[in-house]
């Protein structure tokens, strides 16, 4: 276990909060504080084994501050932070003595990675930064604008019961975000409890949520708990909350009215302390107009938005999360590997429409599956065969063939009855002729992926995967 005492100084109150949650929670006894005189007194006092400080403070410049720290204190590494990201900047912060130098915005695995570096080899000189050997220290990664901003959210929201809402497509790492917040929130030593409305039946989810009495149903031989009594004391995740039925969302919406639910079959209310994290992939403002979601369960749950952007929005946060994939292939056994630059500016370039989910597996399969301690261009150019950069349109694609197949159908319709008009039906029949082929299509021009194509089609993924069943549909890949 990490010890130590590292003093902050920092104006932003986000940062400070941020940093201390990151450092406190791997061991490290943490003071912050927003000015550079406090700073100066702890040091001068002999406090502190280590130092994180800001360059612009209210009260004096992190620079001017660091010899003076220097002179009474030569041992005590410091660790510069800026968001003045020059050469200039990072040349200043070594002539002064900074043992490390941290462009904002900056990733918490590094911060994290640079203190326990710092502690076990004070006064020796800065060597770049690596990633930390626990994984599960800090679940995000990124160094962008967009999860800075992310990070100073989280900051505000780690000791409070406020209702969080986090949106983004498939694969940008909703959960983690929620695993975030319960990690370094409150509500810590509590359990975590996630729960996929969309892997769920329908029928099954308000059980799965609030539990139910033996003989409450058709197949309930015994009494069974739910996610809210599992989750007591501690954090609830929703995942794919757009796929909750309307039963059980009213059944939601009570709770956190009311702070109390009954178990399926039950009438004895019972009370609850759990926070709730909420999390979709789709456009919920639109389920409510179609009257999908309950609009009134909508800014319950909606109380704090969280939008994660997509990997093709942040790329440059591609290298940092490049690394840390391949560092945790190497933990597992797989030989260490790097990939050069051209293959770094080619994932770059890459679309990744299955964000970071998709680039993770792709890196452990680069790690399993090719002997090259550094993979190149040639390699991700192979592994890397769906239409890059947006040459293929789904919706297009998917609305091409719908129209070709009704034009035929209308056209046989029309065909055998010569002159005179099809009989009363049409609709029924031509909807019948174009169904399956529909969803033939949806799968093809989303390659298989059920997620995407639910959304494609405007449907929840049960109703996807019950039509998939019923009609027999066989996933085709389109050609490019």
């Amino acid at each position: 276990m990490p010890s130590g005492t590292i003093l902050i100084a920092d104006d932003d109150a986000a940062i400070r909060t941020v940093l201390s949650q990151a450092l406190g929670r791997v061991g490290y006894d943490v003071r912050t504080t927003s000015n550079a005189a406090t700073l100066w007194r702890w040091a001068n006092q002999g406090e502190g084994d280590l130092v994180f400080t800001d360059v612009v403070m209210p009260d004096e410049n992190g620079f001017d501050l660091l010899p003076r720290i220097k002179k009474v204190r030569p041992d005590l590494p410091v660790i510069v932070m800026s968001a003045q990201n020059t050469l200039m900047t990072a040349i200043t912060a070594a002539e002064r003595g900074a043992y490390e130098y941290l462009p904002k915005p900056f990733d918490l695995n590094e911060v994290v990675a640079v203190a326990e570096r710092a502690l076990s080899t004070p006064g020796v000189s800065a060597v770049p930064t690596a990633q930390p050997d626990d994984e599960d220290k800090i679940p995000l990664i990124g160094r962008s604008p967009a999860m800075q901003e992310i990070y100073r959210v989280l900051a505000r929201l780690m000791q409070t019961d406020l209702s969080v809402m986090v949106s983004g497509e498939s694969g940008t790492g909703k959960e983690l975000v929620a695993k975030a917040l319960h990690d370094y929130g409150k509500r810590r030593h509590g359990p975590f409890v996630a729960i996929n409305m969309a892997a769920i039946p329908r029928e099954l989810i308000e059980s799965e949520l609030f539990g139910h009495e033996k003989g409450a149903f058709t197949g309930a031989s015994q009494r069974s708990t739910g996610r809210f009594q599992q989750a007591e004391g501690g954090t609830l995740f929703l995942d794919e909350i757009g796929d909750m039925p309307m039963e059980a969302q009213t059944r939601l919406l009570r709770v956190l009215q009311e702070g109390e639910y009954t178990t399926v079959g039950g009438r004895t209310p019972i009370k609850t302390d759990v926070r709730i994290v909420a999390a979709t992939n789709r456009d919920l403002r639109q389920l409510i107009n179609q009257g999908l979601f309950r609009e009134d369960l909508f800014y319950r749950l909606n109380v704090v938005p969280i939008r994660l952007p997509p990997l093709r929005e942040r790329t440059e946060d591609i290298p940092d999360l490049v690394r840390h994939f391949l560092t945790l292939a190497q933990e597992e056994g797989l030989p260490p590997k790097t990939v050069d630059t051209d293959g770094m500016d080619f994932l770059k370039r890459y679309r990744w429409p299955g964000n970071v989910r998709e680039l993770e597996n792709l890196v452990r399969r680069l790690a399993a599956l090719y002997t090259e301690d550094t993979i190149g261009l040639s390699v991700l150019q192979t592994e890397l065969t769906e239409p890059a950069f947006g040459q293929v349109s789904e919706p297009a694609a998917v609305d091409e063939g719908l129209m070709e197949m009704v034009e035929r159908a209308l056209s046989r319709e029309f065909a055998s009855h010569g002159d005179q008009l099809p009989p009363e039906g049409l609709y029924e029949r031509v909807l019948k002729d174009i169904e399956k082929p529909l969803f033939t299509i949806s799968l093809a021009a989303t390659r298989g992926n059920q997620i995407k194509a639910a959304q494609l089609l405007g449907i929840n993924r049960n109703t996807l995967r019950k039509k998939i069943r019923e009609l027999d549909v066989q996933v085709v890949r389109m050609p490019r």
